[in-house]
């Protein structure tokens, strides 16, 4: 059964986005997502530094079924990677919610936050 992180927003491309208490955005894919995907062998992560629009593609996640594009969920400056990932794909099916994240963003716009998916909202779009 899937699960859905109850702190978390959303994208209806399936990207979750988690703020943290110093305004950073934490980034994966949900549970739903990587379900669908099957084993995921490869994640192509964006580059340090990347300043980036809401909603536009920053990397690609490989299974074994599909390539699917990552979205960024906010506006930003990339500051960290999780670089456990190039080394070990599987922890995204493992732990899409901890230890699956894919990137951190620095918002230049916090507000865009509020304009992502509520879980309930996207628990309504998953079950579609």
């Amino acid at each position: 059964m899937t699960k859905f992180a109850e702190d978390r927003c959303y994208l209806e491309t399936h990207e979750w986005a988690k703020l943290e208490e110093d305004g950073t955005v934490v980034v994966g894919i949900s549970d739903h997502a990587q379900e669908a995907l099957g084993d995921v062998v490869f994640v192509e992560l964006p580059e340090l530094g990347l300043d980036l629009e809401a909603k536009s593609e920053v990397g690609v996640v490989e299974s074994v079924k599909a390539a699917s594009d990552i979205y960024s969920p906010v506006s930003g400056v990339i500051c960290a990677i999780n670089e456990q990932l190039e080394e070990s794909p599987e922890i995204v099916n493992d732990s899409p919610y901890d230890k699956g994240w894919f990137f951190k963003i620095t918002a230049s716009d916090p507000e865009e936050f509020s304009s992502l998916l509520s879980v309930e909202k996207y628990r309504e779009i998953c079950e579609e």
